[in-house]
């Protein structure tokens, strides 16, 4: 029932020159800037080569099952890349504490080196011409490309299954056992639609990875597989160069192994970009920075307090029927936790948040109805062999390069935006979605600057975050999931607890908190704060996540 693996090793001069080229770049300020904030990665004993190596025993031991990895970097161009680290590290001249940290990214984020496929048939053979902004920063600042990762085709799905190049595995259960071994109907999904990033992270194959968030594609996959998952606010991290699903929902993510890591490499994308005229101007970001009080007065004098004067809201319509039993008792387990920590924890109502996924299933398919029209067989990516005529040509080649899923969507997304069903849906929809962000700024008592909310940050009743399950049970099986064994439908609601933030442009993470008492596997915490807040985001996330390695 498990579609075939696909898995594609590069060797190219060019490859290797560019990528000599892109380890000697000079390190800019920003980057001197988060060195003082960050804690080295790499120290003498474990070197940037040792981890390589590492990651690439990983890849060669796991990859073929766990089917993360598409298209892998030659390993002797990635050995090489560490060594020339290790020796900066060495001299002291290391480009940032990420300087030879190999990372892994989303295949629908574009590199001039690998292909861009998106998981798709349309883009099979895609080669882009350029590097995306986010990857750039990150490579500048020393990272290693690894490979490019797994995905749902265009980054429509839940579970990693809806990919040209096979389903992804989930490595809880696998990771120290011999392949031969593994029963497959147990296998269990990595999550969507970045689960190919999950997995990899997970099973020790790369440091961390790019993914993409529209509702909940990186979150969902950081829970089911036991690690961090970030969101940051919409336009914080430039977009140009991911490939689009659903462009005012769309975010680049990061998937890491810890709270900080994943800051590290916040840190070092989150700037302005003149390509994307969605990414905040350097402007805005100081408005942020001014109108956000500063993190001071949660400090108390007790270290075993971080967050003394911190409210965390509880949105008690997370509480739904869906949600297990072990996921309610972690949740439970999380809220004390932070009263253990210093927080005032107060029940919070965001009233319009079950509106939250029609009104996503139907703008996300709107947009995507509307981005992937460019995709027509003329100009770039795969045309059909069928040429009869210039419409045939247009719906021979959209059949044959589409998944079902996609199609499905396009199609969903093209009736919502006819003249007559415009007004009653999507419309209704854009409504509804001003509605939650406005019931998101009303209980925050910190000010968001798009929407021009006000700051209440004396009021007793309004809070700084908020703290929710990530998602309503563990990871299913994936017997359960291809085939069609899943309503269409029904699948959105596994991202009912990650859609809101998506739909407000929050920032927003996945913490791993403990295992399921019922199967064993990884359950996750998600915190949420206003637009433009990540240090409270981050703040409050690494309570939670010291508290979960206790458990």
């Amino acid at each position: 029932m498990l579609s075939g693996i696909t898995r594609r090793t590069i060797f190219s001069t060019t490859s290797r020159s560019s990528f000599r080229a892109l380890a000697t770049t000079p390190a800019t300020r920003s980057h001197q800037d988060v060195n003082s904030k960050h804690a080295p990665v790499f120290t003498e004993t474990y070197t940037p080569a040792l981890a390589a190596a590492k990651s690439l025993e990983s890849i060669d031991r796991y990859n073929k099952y766990l089917n993360a990895f598409v298209d892998i970097v030659d390993p002797a161009i990635v050995k090489e890349q560490a060594k020339e680290a290790t020796q900066r590290w060495q001299k002291n001249q290391q480009k940032s504490p990420l300087d030879g940290a190999v990372l892994g990214y989303k295949m629908n984020l574009c590199t001039s080196d690998l292909r861009t496929t998106c998981s798709s048939n349309m883009l099979a053979d895609f080669k882009a011409p350029y590097t995306a902004t986010s990857i750039e920063h990150l490579q500048n600042a020393g990272a290693i490309m690894g490979g490019k990762v797994n995905m749902d085709e265009f980054g429509m799905g839940s579970y990693n299954i809806f990919s040209n190049a096979g389903v992804v595995r989930n490595p809880q259960g696998v990771i120290g056992k011999a392949i031969n071994t593994l029963y497959e109907p147990d296998a269990r999904s990595a999550g969507g639609s970045s689960g190919g990033s999950a997995s990899a992270v997970a099973s020790n194959m790369c440091f961390a990875a790019l993914g993409s968030d529209t509702g909940g594609s990186v979150r969902l996959p950081a829970a089911y597989c036991g690690i961090v998952g970030f969101k940051p606010s919409y336009g914080r991290i430039s977009r140009w160069g991911l490939i689009a699903y659903a462009s005012s929902l769309d975010t680049v993510g990061i998937l890491a192994k810890t709270v900080d890591n994943s800051r590290l490499l916040y840190d070092l994308m989150a700037k302005e970009d003149v390509k994307d005229s969605t990414c905040l101007t350097q402007t805005q970001r100081n408005q942020i920075a001014k109108a956000i009080p500063t993190l001071a007065h949660t400090k108390s004098s007790d270290n075993s307090k971080p967050l003394t004067g911190v409210r965390i809201g509880i949105p008690q319509e997370f509480n739904i029927a869906e949600l297990s039993h072990s996921s309610r008792s972690r949740w439970r387990m999380g809220i004390q936790a932070l009263k253990d920590s210093g927080a005032t924890v107060l029940p919070v109502s965001l009233p319009n948040i079950k509106l939250a996924v029609g009104a996503y299933v139907t703008l996300g398919t709107a947009e995507a109805s509307s981005n992937l029209q460019r995709y027509d067989g003329i100009r770039y990516g795969h045309q059909s062999e069928k040429t009869d005529g210039k419409d045939e040509l247009y719906s021979h080649t959209r059949s044959e390069g589409f998944g079902k899923e996609v199609r499905r969507r396009i199609l969903v997304g093209t009736y919502v935006l006819t003249s007559g069903s415009f007004d009653n849906y999507f419309l209704r929809a854009q409504k509804i979605r001003q509605t939650i962000r406005n019931d998101f700024d009303r209980i925050f008592c910190r000010p968001n600057i798009i929407t021009r909310s006000e700051a209440a940050e004396q009021d007793a009743t309004r809070v700084h975050a908020l703290l929710t399950p990530t998602s309503a049970t563990t990871a299913p099986k994936l017997i359960d999931c291809v085939g069609g064994q899943v309503d269409p439908i029904n699948a959105f609601m596994d991202d009912m607890m990650t859609i809101p933030a998506s739909l407000a442009g929050l920032p927003a993470m996945s913490v791993p908190f403990g295992i399921c008492s019922e199967d064993g596997l990884p359950l996750g915490l998600q915190v949420m704060g206003q637009y433009g807040d990540e240090d409270m985001v981050f703040k409050v996330a690494r309570v939670i996540e010291a508290r979960g390695k206790e458990i």
